[in-house]
């Protein structure tokens, strides 16, 4: 990854920009009360909803949303009936691009996107066309501070890691779905501090974009991750380092 930055980094770099949105509390909250709809209201018994209620917590988010957002998942508080619905297709440039919603207006969504698809050159696709190119995958964000490669190695391979890429600052371990919490409590069990966890679709391919290419697709993302009944967004690009730090600094200013 020398010189540049393939989705699941590209994500972790851009996240406090997604918060600056204000957006990252109605995302959560509609994770919350999905998944506690699908495996109930127990994180003890619903490794689904435990992932969840982690990162709501790094989001510091407020305990009484939490637990309404919990209950009304389990139907002890009225609530919004919430559907998920995955669209595929390609962005300006031709990369594959994956957007998972969750919403309650389902010909709303799906008007809001072809939209958005349209006005910036990508287009939607049929089920499966791109999704062949993604596994999911556990990916986690360790600073170099945190510990020395090669002891962190043995860590995380011991533990059932796939993999552990150095970046300039941090480690990037990527896990199998089944061995994700695993590694983080091996982690855990060793005082390391995480940046971040997460279930992601990462993909087995590329599509190296250069610098125009490359700003029109991360401005596409940014405006599909605006939508509100959109929750995540996955994408097969590759892009210069430059221009990602380039657009950070923007933001952010």
């Amino acid at each position: 990854m020398s010189g540049h930055s393939k989705w699941a980094g590209i994500k972790h770099k851009k996240g406090l920009l997604d918060a600056k949105k204000g957006k990252i509390f109605t995302k959560i909250i509609r994770e919350l009360t999905m998944a506690a709809k699908k495996g109930g209201g127990s994180p003890d018994a619903n490794p689904s909803l435990r992932m969840v209620i982690a990162k709501a917590k790094e989001a510091n988010m407020p305990s009484d949303n939490i637990d309404r957002a919990i209950k009304r998942g389990t139907g002890e508080l009225p609530g919004v009936t919430y559907e998920e619905f995955t669209y595929e297709g390609y962005g300006p440039g031709g990369f594959a691009i994956m957007v998972e919603v969750l919403t309650d207006n389902k010909n709303r969504i799906a008007a809001e996107l072809r939209s958005l698809f349209s006005k910036r050159g990508g287009n939607l696709a049929n089920a499966g066309a791109v999704s062949w190119m993604f596994n999911k995958k556990g990916y986690i964000v360790i600073d170099k501070k945190e510990m020395p490669e090669d002891k962190l190695m043995s860590v995380v391979l011991e533990a059932g890691a796939e993999d552990l890429v150095v970046e300039d600052a941090s480690y990037e371990i990527t896990t199998t779905v089944q061995d994700f919490e695993k590694v983080k409590a091996a982690l855990k069990d060793n005082n390391v501090v995480v940046q971040n966890a997460e279930l992601t679709m990462i993909p087995t391919s590329t599509v190296k974009l250069e610098e125009a290419a490359a700003k029109s697709a991360l401005a596409f993302v940014e405006s599909l991750e605006d939508q509100d009944d959109v929750q995540h967004v996955y994408a097969n690009f590759d892009i210069p380092n430059s221009i990602l730090l380039e657009d950070a600094g923007q933001d952010s200013a």
